[in-house]
């Protein structure tokens, strides 16, 4: 039987690789103890989040000799993500922590003065016209950090390496880097797509290590990040009982007839798998049903981010539910506990709303001081503020003049009903139910303070009426933080995400029923920014 082992630790989504790896025709087997990382042949390091954590975590078990006697004995291995940065020095993120100092060298921050940090998406790996575990010029890969290695032409080759390299906002960057019989990656394989599940198969085959470094002919490299586009599935329980996907029209998801029936678009798990092989780049459920009575070890989500991660290779986001609860035996679970059972299931990433809200209440109440008891800052400890999706649900408050207001107001070139040349963007709970005495800048600047790594940026105005995306809304939030933000509600054609990325800094844009109801597709989306002179990822069809 073909196998390879991984180590089990706290890494984030680690079922997404061993899908991956099972879908390449090899079986896993845990490595649980340093003891038995000598019986394994093949051996992967899986690794999201913060560099101190990770290391800390495998020095306090006892791995990292362990794990350079494998390295040292020529045996295949394997690092993802913190896998590859595990192999340096050290990291600015924790100066502290030492690597496994296989390369040497120190990682450093990107720059956020002109661009959002963490690097989220798709992006190249430029070998240079050298062979590297199947990479391919014309093939996207998805990245998702903070720090990296900055490349240094000559210098990672003098020690042995052969490099593959990644550029975003003109700051090259170590993709990948492969010596004998170890192989790094900084973006993860596991989720992207095709061209990472063969990555991953020329590792287990062994093909990419005999092939290591010969020269080879391909198509030019092609840009760097690409424009992101998520297909968002909102999931609840119909009258019957049954998950489906629906959608709202201003958050109302019943529909207009006498009936009020909910909204029925189709099932998550087939609707994930159909805009995975149209090319979407991330796909995003958001659970808007409560499962009250439900075992939280049994939530019906669960289920359906395991089918999905079995089939679908591009990220997972989860919402709903992530806070302190208490379980149907009474038995309380925090946000972190929740969120690593989401982990577990197939999530690469958590999406928090409601609770976002109050948690920057509270935030702003004590003063702008963090005590490190929020979901956003447990969740974004453990497994890196890339792990944590904020959902922001704001609409429109008119006033006539910007003094009218304590709150962060634009002027807008859409008057309100009386006229107003002004307003701002109240935040809301509840699906939108109600609404808060704070604005969506005050919240995303609290929430970026508090871990969080990306902005999911909705709007109820907009939200299911096919108009486009606001625009004016967008540029504010943009201009008040430094992480990513993802454009969402409103788009009703491909010139809308067109517009949204020609007209804003956003960084990636969401769609949901132009999707469902099957007026366009995700691929005849990407293809349209793709005319118009935009890097899209193509999706790949063949290992």
């Amino acid at each position: 039987m073909r196998t390879v082992h991984l180590l089990d630790y706290v890494a984030g989504n680690v079922r997404s690789l061993v899908n991956a790896i099972e879908k390449c025709g090899y079986t896993v087997e845990w490595i649980r103890t340093p003891d038995e990382v000598s019986k394994a042949e093949k051996l992967i390091l899986p690794g999201v989040g913060h560099f101190g954590h990770c290391l800390s975590q495998l020095a306090s078990a006892g791995y990292l000799p362990a794990i350079r006697a494998h390295i040292d004995a020529g045996k295949p291995f394997m690092g993802i993500c913190v896998g590859l940065q595990a192999l340096f020095e050290g990291s600015v993120e924790d100066s502290a922590a030492l690597g496994l100092c296989l390369i040497k060298g120190a990682l450093d921050r990107f720059d956020d003065s002109q661009k959002a940090v963490p690097h989220i998406g798709w992006n190249s790996a430029n070998t240079s016209g050298k062979s590297l575990y199947d990479l391919r010029s014309d093939s996207k890969y998805y990245y998702v950090h903070s720090y990296k290695y900055p490349y240094k032409k000559g210098e990672l080759e003098g020690q042995g390496w052969t490099v593959a390299t990644g550029s975003y906002g003109g700051e090259i960057f170590v993709g990948a880097v492969a010596k004998d019989n170890v192989l790094a990656t900084q973006f993860h394989p596991e989720k992207s797509g095709i061209a990472g599940l063969r990555v991953i198969k020329a590792f287990l085959t062994g093909e990419g290590a005999r092939t290591l470094g010969r020269d080879v002919a391909g198509p030019a490299p092609t840009g760097g990040l690409t424009r992101r586009i998520i297909a968002c599935l909102d999931v609840r329980t119909n009258d019957q009982g049954d998950l489906v996907v629906t959608k709202g029209d201003q958050y109302d998801v019943r529909e207009k007839t006498s009936n009020r029936g909910v909204r029925n678009l189709g099932k998550p798990v087939e609707l994930a798998k159909k805009y995975y092989e149209q090319g979407a780049d991330e796909i995003t459920f958001l659970n808007i049903t409560s499962f009250r009575d439900c075992p939280l070890a049994d939530v019906p989500m669960l289920e359906i981010l395991r089918r999905t991660s079995e089939t679908v290779f591009v990220p997972l986001t989860i919402g709903g539910g992530i806070r302190d609860t208490v379980d149907t035996d009474g038995t309380k679970v925090t946000a972190l506990e929740i969120a690593t059972m989401y982990f577990k299931s197939g999530a690469d990433k958590v999406s928090i709303g409601s609770d976002a809200v109050l948690a920057a209440e509270e935030y702003y109440a004590m003063n702008r001081r963090l005590f490190g008891n929020t979901a956003i800052e447990q969740i974004s400890k453990a497994y890196g503020n890339q792990a944590v999706v904020i959902s922001v649900d704001p609409k429109r408050v008119y006033v006539p003049k910007v003094d009218a207001t304590r709150h962060n107001t634009i002027q807008t070139a859409f008057p309100g009903p009386r006229g107003e040349n002004y307003c701002w963007y109240a935040c809301t709970i509840k699906g939108g139910r109600e609404t808060r005495d704070l604005d969506v800048v005050e919240l995303v600047q609290a929430v970026e303070a508090m871990g969080a790594g990306e902005i999911l940026l909705n709007c109820i105005d907009r939200d299911g009426t096919n108009s486009g995306f606001d625009l004016e809304l967008i540029d504010q939030v943009k201009s008040a933080i430094k992480i990513p933000v993802i454009a969402s509600s409103g788009a009703g054609n491909p010139g809308h995400f067109e517009e949204v990325f020609a007209k804003t800094r956003t960084d990636a844009a969401l769609g949901a029923g132009i999707f469902h109801r099957g007026e366009y597709t995700v691929k005849q989306v990407k293809d349209y920014l793709a005319e118009k002179g935009l890097e899209v990822r193509k999706f790949e069809e063949y290992i």
